[in-house]
């Protein structure tokens, strides 16, 4: 085992330890098909064997509206996996400044020797809406920015039910403004989104189209939740051999949260159902064939090309949910097409 892999062992296995004892409610009888594929590799079977042992998916969330237990839940988090984040920052030799961009929190992340070209990446970081932070999701955006060469700003936007869809999604779009207001251009701009944040990165270009703001150079998307519904086939088909998500234990009740009140197909918190006809940014999907999002990654796929708008669907056998978090082969080459497709269609905006 590599020392980073040892490191995600120890914050989930501490995290799995003190949710189960604080919020595990419904024990669940029956385990996954925890089915370890060889047509991975080494890394990737034994991060797959790892996380079936945790069985992450007993998790239970609080209640929607229950902010002491999601504010609780959040410090146990931070407690856990921030150090360790920090770790892979420095690994990844890339700075990590706290700052503000139009009263906005932001992580400014920048790897080694960078010289300002006045193009970036905003990272929008996952956790179903209510949970994690910029600082929490190194582990992504950290080996991003080093093989991209970008300097990311990561959003520390405020997570539901402290806030819902329309304040979190308002605070994404006034770091988008305020960056236009000190010269960048759309051009310059990439968003990157992984799971809830994919969903939001996508909302907020919808947003930025719908009133004339223009649109970033690309968007890309990993794993992104599209759809807060159960819809879909991998929903049922693998539901019971993902080894990271559940959506009665954790998924719905985030869902609801971040929704305060909208249908769970609205549009405007499960961005699927968009019209993508005016336009939208040229878009990389990432997904893994083991996670039950990857049926709402095609249909999304398949919305954007219906609608004639540039999208890649980029399918990784075997992989789990955000699986470029764990020191694989298939992470690094995920990465290494990030940062391809970025770089060709800034440059084509030049």
């Amino acid at each position: 085992m590599t020392k980073r892999t040892f490191f995600i062992v120890v914050a989930i296995s501490f995290l799995s330890v003190l949710f189960n004892y604080i919020y595990f409610t419904h024990p669940t009888t029956t385990d996954r098909n925890n089915f370890i594929p060889d047509t991975i590799s080494l890394e990737a079977q034994e991060t797959l064997k790892n996380l079936f042992k945790l069985k992450i998916y007993t998790l239970s969330a609080p209640h929607s509206e229950d902010g002491t237990a999601w504010r609780e839940m959040n410090i146990l988090y931070e407690k856990a996996m921030r150090p360790k984040n920090i770790k892979i920052a420095a690994k990844n030799q890339v700075s990590i400044e706290q700052t503000t961009i139009g009263n906005i929190p932001v992580l400014d992340i920048r790897p080694k020797n960078w010289k300002d070209n006045h193009k970036l990446i905003i990272y929008i970081h996952g956790g179903a809406y209510t949970l994690l932070s910029p600082e929490t999701t190194l582990l992504i955006s950290a080996p991003i920015s080093r093989v991209t060469g970008q300097r990311i700003l990561a959003i520390r936007y405020t997570t539901a039910p402290f806030a819902d869809w329309q304040k979190i999604q308002s605070e994404v779009i006034t770091v988008v403004k305020s960056l236009l207001a000190q010269g960048y251009r759309m051009q310059d701009i990439v968003m990157l989104g992984d799971s809830a944040g994919g969903g939001l990165a996508m909302s907020t270009v919808i947003q930025l189209r719908d009133h004339n703001l223009g649109m970033p150079a690309a968007l890309v998307l990993l794993s992104p939740w599209s759809d807060l519904t159960t819809r879909g086939e991998s929903m049922q088909t693998l539901a019971n051999a993902d080894p990271i998500l559940d959506y009665d234990n954790m998924l719905m009740n985030s869902a609801l949260a971040y929704a305060h009140g909208l249908k769970l197909n609205d549009p405007r918190i499960s961005p699927l159902y968009a019209d993508f006809r005016n336009g939208f940014p040229p878009t990389l999907i990432i997904e893994g064939t083991r996670c039950i999002f990857l049926s709402s990654s095609v249909r999304l796929y398949q919305a954007l090309d219906g609608a004639q708008q540039e999208v890649l669907l980029d399918m990784h056998e075997g992989m789990w949910h955000g699986f470029l978090d764990a020191p694989t082969p298939e992470a690094e080459t995920a990465i290494k097409k990030i940062a391809m497709f970025i770089q060709n269609h800034q440059l084509s905006v030049s």
